[in-house]
């Protein structure tokens, strides 16, 4: 309530000020990181095999169904995935990596599952969740369509930076693919 001393209408301006702030400093940030994204692609690859290799290593193949889907989706290789769970979505501890992602937002806030080639990373809370996994499966026929870790991160990242996440096209397939595989 406005006491006639203009006390929320000075709130309603610093609201207003800060937003237009955080608007500047995410624009900041974004262009820093698309300035910067050919010296972070090697970075961020290097770390998306070293994961990859990992969840080959240790992760499960896919189900019956899975395969069902993978295959529907246009997964060539789906013999090859493996799914791990684990209880959080790991992030790249180099502090450059860890800087950029986070001035685009990338991998928070905490992403139910994340995909590195034929690696699936899957949260222990999500694990079974089909429609989940189908979303991943498309990121994995994506990187074989694409060429490799290499060619997809440079699409995809550069589709969260300039577009951002939601409205990625790659994203965007995604969600259109899992709707039409889940509901049939």
């Amino acid at each position: 309530m406005d006491c006639g001393c203009g006390e929320p209408a000075a709130r309603a301006r610093i609201s207003i000020g800060k937003a237009r702030f955080l608007l500047w400093f995410s624009y900041v940030n974004r262009k820093l990181v698309l300035d910067q994204i050919e010296t972070l692609l090697p970075l961020a690859a290097e770390w998306a095999a070293e994961e990859e290799a990992r969840i080959l290593r240790e992760g499960l193949p896919l189900a019956e169904q899975e395969i069902i889907d993978a295959k529907a989706i246009g997964v060539r290789e789906p013999e090859r995935v493996r799914l791990l769970r684990v209880d959080s979505i790991p992030t790249p501890r180099h502090p450059i990596l860890k800087a950029a992602a986070g001035a685009i937002r990338f991998l928070t806030p905490a992403p139910r599952g994340l995909t590195l080639g034929h690696g699936i990373f899957v949260r222990s809370d999500c694990w079974g969740d089909r429609s989940l996994v189908a979303h991943e499966l498309v990121h994995t026929a994506q990187y074989e369509r694409l060429g490799g870790i290499l060619p997809f991160l440079r699409k995809y990242l550069l589709e969260c930076v300039t577009i951002g996440y939601s409205e990625a096209p790659l994203e965007q397939e995604a969600i259109a693919v899992v709707t039409r595989i889940c509901v049939e």
